[in-house]
C-alpha cells in the first residue's frame, strides 16, 4: 500500500513538473517574443510613428487608452472591445471621450504586425497598446523604456466594471492615493503618472465649475491662477459647446516634459485633482522636485508605468491572443 502511494506521489511531482512554465508562473519577460515574432517592436514601432506623423494626438489618446485599461480590469486590453448592445468599458460615460486615434494606433499596429507570417495571431492586443504607449511618449519627446510584455487579452468587457474604477477630475490627494494603491502604486507613481497631463486635452464640462460656479463664496476657484482662470473663460464661454478641447498644458502641450509641474506651481493645473498635488502639503514637495529636474520626473514616470502596465496581468492560458483586437475569438 505504501509503495502505491510512493508511486502515485513520483508520478504526480513529474506531471506537475511537465505543465508549461505559465500555469506555474505570471511574470513578463521584455524577451517574450524572442522566438514568436522578433521583430514586434520595430514593426509597432513603424506603424506608431506614421500615425503620429498624421495627427498629433495619436500620442495622448493612446496614452490615456492605457491608462484607461490598466485601471478598470487589468492590463489586458478589454476597453478596445466593442459591444452591439453598446455595454463595454469603452461605452461606460468616463471612456466616452476617449479619442478614437488611441483606438485606431492600436488596430493598426496589429495589422501590421500580423501582416508578418511568422508573427500572425502570435501578439497580444495588450501588448501593442504597451509598446505603442511606450513609443508615443518617446515620440513626443519622453523618455525611451523596456516594455516587459506576455500579456494575453481578456475576453470580458463590461460598462459595469469601469464603475469608480477612474480618477476623477475633483478628486483630492486621498481619494487619488486611495485609488492608485488599489493598484499598488504609491503616492510618488501617481504623482509621476499624472505628469501625462503634459499631454492632450480636456473638455469644457470636465471643469466648468471651476471657473463658474466654485462655491457661495468664490466663483472661481481660489486655488486657480486668476489670469488662467480667466483666459479658459474665454475659451469655454458658458453657452458654448461644452465639448470644446483644451489643453491641459497651456504651456509645452506637444512636448512630453515637466512643464506640468511649473504650471501647478502656478495655480495653472487644469483639474482640481491637478493642482491638489501642490496645494497639498504632503504632495508638494515632489512636485517641486520634478518641476525643477526632469530627469528626476522622467525617472519616476518609468518606474511608474511600468508598475501600472503588470496591474491585472493575464499571462499563460489565461485569456486570449485575439485575431480582431475590438472582438473575442
Amino acid at each position: 500500500m505504501e509503495s502505491r502511494r510512493s508511486y502515485a506521489f513520483i508520478v504526480l511531482s513529474m506531471l506537475l513538473l511537465l505543465l508549461p512554465p505559465p500555469l506555474l508562473s505570471a511574470q513578463l519577460t521584455q524577451n517574450f517574443y524572442s522566438k514568436t515574432c522578433p521583430s514586434v517592436e520595430s514593426i509597432v514601432r513603424s506603424a506608431v510613428q506614421k500615425k503620429f506623423q498624421q495627427t498629433f494626438v495619436t500620442a495622448p489618446a493612446t496614452l490615456r487608452l492605457f491608462f484607461h485599461d490598466c485601471f478598470v480590469r487589468g492590463c489586458d486590453a478589454s476597453v478596445l472591445l466593442a459591444s452591439p448592445t453598446n455595454n463595454a468599458e469603452k461605452d461606460h460615460p468616463d471612456n466616452l471621450s476617449l479619442a478614437g486615434d488611441g483606438f485606431d494606433t492600436v488596430i493598426k499596429a496589429k495589422a501590421a504586425v500580423d501582416s508578418v507570417p511568422q508573427c500572425r495571431n502570435k501578439v497580444s492586443c495588450a501588448d501593442i497598446l504597451a509598446l505603442a504607449t511606450r513609443d508615443v511618449i518617446n515620440l513626443a519627446g519622453g523618455p525611451f523604456y523596456a516594455v516587459e510584455l506576455g500579456r494575453r487579452d481578456g475576453r470580458i468587457s463590461t460598462k459595469a466594471s469601469v464603475q469608480h474604477r477612474l480618477p476623477g477630475p475633483n478628486f483630492n490627494l486621498d481619494q487619488l492615493n486611495s485609488i492608485f494603491a488599489s493598484h499598488g502604486l504609491t503616492q510618488t507613481d501617481m504623482i509621476a503618472l499624472s505628469g501625462a497631463h503634459t499631454l492632450g486635452f480636456s473638455h469644457c464640462s470636465r471643469f466648468s465649475k471651476r471657473i463658474y460656479n466654485f462655491s457661495p463664496k468664490n466663483r472661481i476657484d481660489p486655488t486657480l491662477n486668476m489670469q488662467y482662470a480667466f483666459e479658459l473663460r474665454k475659451m469655454c464661454p458658458v453657452k458654448v459647446d461644452p465639448r470644446i478641447a483644451i489643453d491641459m498644458d497651456p504651456t509645452t502641450p506637444q512636448k512630453f516634459d515637466n512643464a506640468y509641474y511649473r504650471n501647478l506651481q502656478q495655480g495653472k493645473g487644469l483639474f482640481t485633482s491637478d493642482q491638489v498635488l501642490f496645494t497639498d502639503p504632503r504632495s508638494k514637495p515632489t512636485v517641486n522636485q520634478f518641476a525643477s529636474n526632469n530627469l528626476a520626473f522622467q525617472n519616476a514616470f518609468v518606474a511608474a508605468i511600468k508598475k501600472l502596465g503588470r496591474v491585472g496581468v493575464l499571462t499563460g492560458n489565461q485569456g486570449e491572443i485575439r485575431n480582431d483586437c475590438t472582438r473575442i475569438n
